[in-house]
């Protein structure tokens, strides 16, 4: 079975690439389902029900978030009424939502995806233990399916790449999002779950993680605060395919994907 995992989408760029590049992608990696994290599609933060359904209507199956799953007024509603839209489960359990979906593929067989959020400089959300809280979820989901993908949207290499090590042989895959910036550390680790700590963003090429440079720029040399915009012009596509048994719930193949777009 064969996932393909969107990083981080930024605002219309993220989603104009999705929508150009997916068709392909599907096609070159015989890919079986779609993921992407939707936390940055709405205008550079946030997600919102024009940028879900732009998203879920260009294949997407599952949509996961971050740090920024409250950023707009009616996440609270979307989170609650769509089930395929998922936030960081390591939130508190009062808030509306959850972080688990299992979605049922066309031929029968079920496949597990898990959203937690890491602790390290990752918003003033109250997160609980990511740790504790994955063996939670991960138990829940292997009463229906053997084939697990993580989600784990944190600021630290090492918290990502611990909660991998913690789980493998557990889950197929745990990926990272969050920092915008791609990394080259993509394995599969010994027990069978793949490893990439941050597949990275898809949306503007010619930017600071997205953001206009100039913005950036400006606040970094003066130490004024200004409203960030997202950048335009050429864009790129980061993300990461990977390929599950779907007996033994291990990874086969993992495939890191980077390539500028041009729209």
């Amino acid at each position: 079975m064969r996932l393909l995992f969107y990083g981080d989408l930024v605002a219309k760029s993220g989603k104009d690439i999705l929508k150009a590049t997916l068709p392909e992608l599907k096609k070159e990696f015989n890919v079986d389902m779609v993921v992407a994290n939707g936390e940055n599609s709405a205008g550079g933060l946030g997600i919102n029900a024009q940028s879900m359904r732009e998203i879920f209507d260009a294949g997407v199956n599952v949509i996961t978030l971050g740090n920024h799953v409250w950023s707009k007024d009616d996440t609270y509603d979307l989170v609650s009424n769509n089930p395929r839209l998922i936030r960081p489960g390591n939130l508190p359990e009062n808030l509306p939502g959850k972080g688990l979906v299992i979605f049922t593929l066309p031929n029968g067989e079920k496949v597990a995806i898990i959203n937690l959020i890491g602790r390290h400089n990752c918003g003033e959300l109250n997160q609980g233990d990511p740790f504790a809280c994955a063996d939670k979820l991960v138990k829940e989901a292997k009463t229906q399916t053997n084939m697990i993908f993580v989600d784990f949207h944190a600021e630290a290499t090492s918290e990502k790449g611990a909660m991998a090590w913690h789980l493998d042989g557990r889950v197929g895959a745990v990926v990272g999002t969050h920092t915008h910036v791609q990394t080259a550390d993509e394995r599969i680790l010994p027990r069978g779950t793949a490893l990439l700590t941050d597949v990275g963003m898809t949306g503007p090429y010619d930017s600071i993680l997205g953001v206009e440079p100039e913005l950036s720029i400006y606040k970094l040399t003066t130490g004024m605060m200004c409203r960030y915009k997202p950048a335009t012009g050429r864009g790129h596509v980061n993300a990461v395919v990977v390929d599950l048994d779907p007996v033994k719930g291990i990874c086969r193949e993992i495939i890191r994907i980077n390539r500028v777009v041009e729209l």
